[in-house]
């Protein structure tokens, strides 16, 4: 068996068929499921996933591992739910892994935003290592953020096509998200020993929207690129107000 494809999930109806359809040149789908409530888990098996279904919710890093661990390919390509293989990217990365040339690949993302394709504002070419010869790397055990690392030394590369990321399919979406990443960035922010001051949180926001629309021309993203930046920027607040509020309990008698 040369690839597998893992794919963790939740209520990810509207976007798997579309998902594994776009990956079918791969030996194995893996789909690891943590409590869908909409007919995923169905959908995947109707695909030829093999799915496999937790009670429990430890985070990004730690799900993608449980994943990992049941592949068998030579390869392992990681995707989300809401990314797309590209025709050239399918045929980039059977070319690679037949020739076997390096042990990891980057590959460029390209993400949608409410209509529009973002090629600014630090979105594009967003190179996530998501290809690698399964048993030289793995996933940290982030809850958020989660990046692959590897478990030896390994030759690592870039490949030249892309995914296509449907990212968010409105702003409630992108709101909802990051409110939640804030959340468990600042809790994994507390447990490492760090603290915030209100003033840190301010400046944490106004310096991310500052990079995010001047420093990476996210006004050339129009509207899209305001709107992103003034989210992200909202974002880090919270993560830092969060973290503030936690520290708070250190004061507690």
């Amino acid at each position: 068996m040369k690839l597998s494809v893992i794919i963790i999930t939740k209520n990810e109806a509207a976007h798997i068929v579309a998902c594994l359809d776009s990956v079918s040149f791969a030996d194995e789908f893996i789909v690891v499921d943590s409590g869908s409530t909409d007919n995923t888990v169905e959908l995947a098996r109707d695909m030829g996933a093999t799915v496999e279904q937790t009670a429990d919710w430890p985070g990004f890093g730690p799900q993608k591992n449980r994943a990992l661990a049941l592949a068998q390919g030579e390869w392992v390509l990681s995707i989300d739910a809401d990314e797309r293989v590209t025709p050239e990217l399918a045929a980039e990365i059977q070319r690679v892994i037949q020739t076997d040339a390096k042990d990891a690949y980057e590959i460029p993302r390209l993400s949608e935003f409410c209509g529009r394709f973002i090629r600014h504002s630090g979105w594009w070419p967003d190179p996530v290592l998501r290809l690698f010869r399964r048993g030289t790397g793995r996933f940290t055990d982030a809850a958020v953020h989660e990046k692959v690392v590897p478990v030896q030394t390994w030759r690592a590369g870039r490949l030249d096509a892309h995914f296509i990321h449907y990212s968010y399919p409105d702003l409630d979406a992108l709101i909802a998200k990051s409110n939640r990443y804030s959340s468990d960035a600042a809790a994994m922010m507390y447990a490492r020993g760090k603290r915030a001051s209100i003033f840190s949180a301010l400046g944490h926001g106004l310096w991310t929207f500052i990079r995010i629309y001047l420093i990476r021309r996210g006004f050339l993203d129009g509207r899209q690129g305001v709107v992103l930046a003034v989210t992200a920027a909202a974002g880090s607040f919270a993560r830092y107000a969060k973290l503030m509020f936690l520290g708070d309990q250190d004061k507690r008698p």
